[in-house]
Parts: structure tokens; sequence; C-alpha cells
């Protein structure tokens, strides 16, 4: 497993050099809206420990941050209105998954029926 990278661009979201449209934040997550949205509702939602990708975050996450993760994400999902309807969760672990970030990741995405899952 990569070693996490404390100049990735969500550590310097957290550390509060860099900016981000903040929607939620408590003491375990942050989540901000994707500066590139690929759906009406396209949110990141990211723990603010240091986790490379959702399979670290699985093997070395306490429960405690675990489960205020996915609390998170519930509560997100249904304060922008896409949890009865419907949306899509995305992790991007690795190179073959399409990672860029190397910070744990969700993506939520809705507000519109999404597509396939994966094209061709």
């Amino acid at each position: 497993m990569p070693v996490y990278d404390d100049n990735n661009i969500f550590a310097k979201i957290l550390k509060g050099d860099i900016p981000c449209d903040k929607v939620y934040e408590d003491d375990f997550v942050l989540a901000f809206n994707d500066i590139s949205p690929q759906a009406p509702v396209h949110i990141l939602v990211i723990p603010k420990g240091k986790y490379v990708s959702i399979d670290d975050f699985g093997a070395n996450a306490d429960a405690q941050e675990i489960k205020a993760f996915f609390v998170a994400v519930d509560k997100i999902a249904k304060e922008k209105g896409i949890a009865e309807e419907g949306f899509r969760s995305i992790a991007n672990t690795g190179t073959n998954g399409g990672q860029e970030v190397p910070h744990f990741h969700l993506h939520l995405l809705g507000g519109k029926k999404i597509g396939a899952m994966v094209a061709g």
C-alpha cells in the first residue's frame, strides 16, 4: 500500500491551505462540492484521518471513524435531497480503479439518473 502523502490536495484542504465549498463537517469527516461536477449533486466525502484508500480506511480506521464516515454519507444524501430517488457512491482505488488523489474519498453523485456503471 502506498505511503500517505501529506501534500496531496485533500490533505491541503484539511489543513486549510486550499479552500473548498464545504457542505458538511464534523470531528471525523469533511465533505465538499466537487470542483468539476459530473452530476447536479457531486460531493466528495473524506475522512480527516490519513488514509490512502478505502482498503486502508477499512483496515486501519477505528470503529468510531468508520461509523462517523457512513453516518455523514447518510446525512449528506438526505440533506441534499438525493437519498429518496437514489444516488451513486464511488470510491476509486489505486491505479486500475482510477484513483487520482491518494486520500480516501467517496464521490456522492445524484440529482439525475446516473448512467451505466462502466462504459466499454
